[in-house]
C-alpha cells in the first residue's frame, strides 16, 4: 500500500482485530491478521500493543499453550469505546475522500 499507516490507524486496526475474539487473542495471531490487510512488521505492532495496554484499551492474561505461557490480549470497555470512535471517524473520513475522488461537494 502506498498510503502511510499512522498510529491512529494502527491502533484502530489492532483494536478491531482483538475485538473479534471474545476471550482475546495472542500477539502472533494479531500480527498475522493485521498483515493480511496492511503491510506492517511485527516489530511495529508490539509497540502498538504496549501503547494500547498503557491507555487501558487492552488488557492481558497469560495462558499455557503447548508447555509455554502465551500472552493474550483482550479489549476493555475503554477499548470498545475507542474503537467505536475510530470506526465513526474512519467512516466520515472515507466518505469525504470518496466524494473528492468521484466528484461532488466535499462539505456535504
Amino acid at each position: 500500500m502506498i498510503f502511510n499507516t499512522g498510529a491512529a490507524l494502527l491502533d484502530a486496526v489492532v483494536l478491531s482485530v482483538v475485538s473479534r475474539e471474545g476471550e482475546g487473542t495472542y500477539g502472533y495471531k494479531i500480527t498475522q491478521d493485521v498483515q493480511s490487510v496492511i503491510s506492517v512488521s511485527e516489530s511495529t505492532l508490539y509497540p502498538v500493543l504496549r501503547r494500547l495496554l498503557k491507555d487501558e484499551c487492552l488488557e492481558t492474561y497469560d495462558q499455557e499453550y503447548q508447555g509455554r505461557n502465551r500472552r493474550y490480549y483482550k479489549i476493555t470497555n475503554k477499548g470498545i469505546i475507542q474503537l467505536n470512535m475510530y470506526k465513526q471517524e474512519w467512516y466520515e473520513y472515507t466518505m469525504k475522500i470518496n466524494r473528492l475522488f468521484v466528484g461532488g461537494n466535499e462539505n456535504g
